[in-house]
């Protein structure tokens, strides 16, 4: 591949998916009190939310240093790399693209390096990692797979049930969500992240009626492509994917990762999924 794709850990993708089209992933850093580690090299997602059950301290995320990126770059022009795009999560979220695009310039004049804003996270950002992927693989050229996350871009949702808002108010990205806040032992809040913030997309008494809304967002963008049902190890994800397959949907299931994970707290549960164009 003359085009190579490198993203952050952010993209909860599975081994076997970046491995297919040798994507490489920066990761972030998970930190509880003093503990930090790296994360997918470090702390992996089962790990990861063993650990939330039993720390009191919650979870912070920092971002990759841009010595990480280089590194990163710089291994994918050794490998034969004519150029890279570089896909990251929502910048309104995140330091990682900032560092990124430091270390994009550390390159001026070695190797083309596109940095993209996804404005997303999770399998939002997972599957515009993948179909960039993939049509750099066909042979499109860097400024191609540019406008193709672009295009994406605009059409990628993320919504999301939490089960707490403790993990989003701690890790301050509670965005347009703030009004949220003086009711959070009585609701189970869902959020909108499709425009890379965090907005309020819902306030529900139960958690069955939170999924349950979940599902009617989704079924309400029909028609849909590449729908993902993500979620941090929740016990009740079947009572989602009961639901949308009544509705004869496809999608893929997968884990959030770490990074997320810290923000949308334990048993958050959410879906992604394209407009159909």
């Amino acid at each position: 591949m003359a085009v190579r794709i490198v993203t952050d850990s952010a993209c909860d993708l599975a081994a076997e998916e970046v491995e297919r089209f040798g994507i490489e992933v920066v990761p972030l850093s998970i930190r509880f009190g003093d503990d930090e580690f790296e994360d997918r090299t470090e702390l992996s997602v089962e790990g990861f939310y063993g650990l939330m059950d039993q720390r009191e301290d919650l979870p912070e995320t920092a971002a990759p240093s841009p010595g990480k990126f280089e590194a990163a770059f710089r291994r994918q022009a050794e490998a034969g790399a004519d150029a890279v795009v570089c896909i990251d999560l929502s910048s309104d979220l995140s330091a990682t693209m900032a560092a990124a695009q430091n270390a994009a310039r550390a390159l001026e004049g070695e190797l083309p390096v596109h940095v993209v804003d996804s404005k997303s996270i999770t399998a939002g950002l997972g599957t515009q990692v993948l179909l960039a992927a993939e049509r750099a693989a066909d042979g499109a050229s860097a400024e191609e797979v540019v406008a193709l996350v672009e295009d994406l871009r605009s059409r990628t949702h993320v919504v999301g049930c939490l089960d707490t808002l403790e993990n989003l108010k701690k890790g301050g990205r509670i965005g347009g969500a703030q009004a949220m806040l003086g009711s959070l032992l009585s609701i189970k809040p869902m959020i909108d992240i499709s425009t890379g913030v965090v907005e309020e997309a819902g306030k529900h008494r139960t958690r069955k009626k939170s999924l349950e809304a979940l599902r009617d967002k989704v079924l309400a963008g029909r028609p849909v492509e590449h729908l993902a049902v993500m979620h941090g190890m929740a016990p009740d994800v079947g009572q989602l994917t009961g639901l949308l397959d009544a509705e004869g949907l496809e999608y893929r299931l997968g884990h959030i990762g770490a990074v997320i994970g810290s923000h949308g707290g334990p048993r958050v549960v959410g879906a992604c999924w394209l407009e159909r164009r």
